[in-house]
């Protein structure tokens, strides 16, 4: 019996250590994800900077592999993106959102910043 218990209990352990991201920080990471491509599909006539379309496609990138990482499904995260990108797709820039985001990925990607600069680097 006692076994049977240390089993389910490394297996809970196991598996939230494979998690590696809380309910919330997915949903805030897909939130960004939203703003990011509503970022990089803005509306003709929104004043933007090209580097900021660069960053926030190459963090969308770096954010999907992150979450394959960690092992969330690619289909799962693959529709939970479609509905963040329908939630903000047309809406206009709005730099503080994108830095938040900005600010929160780095935070949660290990080694976030460097590795949205170097995603960056190889779209071209």
């Amino acid at each position: 019996m006692n076994r049977y218990i240390i089993v389910i209990l490394s297996f809970f352990i196991f598996t939230s250590a494979q998690a590696g991201m809380s309910k919330s920080d997915k949903s805030k990471a897909l939130d960004c994800v939203g703003i990011y491509m509503a970022n990089y599909f803005l509306p003709s006539g929104e004043k933007f900077e090209y580097g900021m379309k660069e960053k926030s496609i190459s963090t969308v990138k770096v954010l999907k592999t992150y979450a394959l990482e960690i092992g969330i499904p690619e289909k799962d995260w693959d529709e939970a993106v479609n509905k963040a990108v329908d939630k903000h797709y047309g809406s206009k820039f709005d730099k503080a959102k994108t830095e938040k985001c900005h600010s929160f990925v780095e935070a949660l990607v290990p080694n976030g910043a460097e590795r949205v600069k170097k995603v960056v680097q190889t779209l071209y």
